[in-house]
């Protein structure tokens, strides 16, 4: 009784809330005309005739109980009022999970508008099991998009690299075009690649992996960070710049220290510019944080993503000797993995975007 009480209650803040933003609409403010969108607009409408539906049989339901109560001999008068309050209590009972699934749908749609334009991300690959194949991987699929990212024109920035040997350890790079989180978000998760090294003396395949991520940037005024709250520190860069890199403090690293999230950027030569792209790096990542704490996830966004670059939870395999690459997801077996490796990924992204998409 009290759960249903509950249930009843929360439909009740939850249509009030919707009949404000009703009330708002009609009145044309321009504000809300921007917020929420015509569907929306119809979905709150229709949300709104249902629950005062809900509410008119409720009343009904409770004018019948009473009668029922009323000491009265004529037995086929009682059996009508019994019969229609069972199926009043029917009708009730069908009209909450219509109501339950029009606010599913509101919440919903006003989930699809907040993603439509994400038109900037973060993209980080990082070498997982393999040694040093996995490092010289993760520079392979680095060029890979690259060179996508020049045929279709999409800007790119490089945040954070750390080299190894032949490769990366490490690369976090900034992305810009319309719709491009949207575009690329599938790209996240663990990339293993089947080849024979260079360095193999005796033709033997070597398997190791990498991880891709993905992550949505957001506005800078969304997240607010106290500059007591961040803990910056300089050191010399490793990177591309000449001598001015070694000679110079110019590398940023920024801890926020209530959730010890750590970045680091060293690809500018100005101190300065480095310090503006890490505390981008570092508000996408605490927005992350933030995201998984509100959604009570245990792991965090990452490794749910990519998981910890074991060969075992693989998306994807690239295998050289066949010239053939595979999408476990959706069973996909392309044999162009040479034109692939050389940014000519447009067909394999565009059937995830429509075999994954929600």
């Amino acid at each position: 009784m009290n759960y249903k009480k509950s249930l009843y209650n929360n439909i009740k803040l939850i249509i009030n809330k919707y009949k404000n933003i009703y009330n708002l609409i009609i009145g044309k403010k321009k504000y809300l005309k921007k917020k929420y969108n015509n569907k929306i607009y119809n979905l709150i409408n229709i949300l709104l005739f249902n629950y005062n539906l809900y509410k008119k049989k409720k009343k009904n339901l409770i004018e019948l109980k009473k009668l029922y109560k009323i000491k009265n001999n004529d037995y086929n008068f009682l059996l009508e009022i019994k019969n229609n309050i069972k199926k009043i209590k029917l009708k009730l009972k069908k009209l909450k999970i219509i109501i339950l699934n029009n606010i599913d749908k509101i919440k919903k749609n006003k989930d699809k508008k907040k993603i439509k334009y994400i038109n900037k991300a973060i993209i980080e690959i990082r070498s997982g099991t393999g040694g040093n194949e996995s490092n010289i991987f993760v520079k392979d699929i680095f060029r890979m998009y690259i060179m996508y990212f020049k045929k279709k024109n999409i800007k790119y920035n490089i945040l954070n690299i750390n080299k190894n040997n032949n490769g990366y350890r490490e690369i976090i790079f900034y992305v810009k075009k319309k719709k491009i989180y949207n575009l690329l978000k599938y790209e996240s998760g663990v990339h293993r690649v089947q080849r024979i090294p260079k360095t193999e003396t005796q033709g033997r395949l070597h398997t190791s992996a990498i991880t891709v991520a993905v992550l949505p940037t957001i506005d800078n005024n969304i997240i607010k960070i106290k500059n007591s709250d961040i803990k910056r520190s300089t050191f010399k860069s490793s990177g591309a710049g000449g001598q001015h890199v070694n000679k110079t403090e110019s590398a940023v690293r920024l801890t926020h220290i209530p959730t010890n999230i750590t970045v680091e950027c060293q690809e500018e030569r100005s101190q300065h510019k480095n310090y503006d792209k890490a505390i981008t790096l570092l508000k996408t990542k605490i927005y992350e944080y933030n995201v998984r704490k509100k959604k009570k996830i245990i792991e965090n966004k990452r490794k749910l993503l990519i998981s910890t670059g074991d060969r075992s939870k693989k998306i994807r395999t690239y295998n050289y000797p066949q010239n053939r690459i595979t999408d476990h997801r959706i069973n996909l077996k392309l044999y162009n993995l040479d034109k692939i490796m050389n940014g000519e990924i447009d067909e394999l992204i565009k059937l995830l975007n429509l075999k994954l998409k929600n």
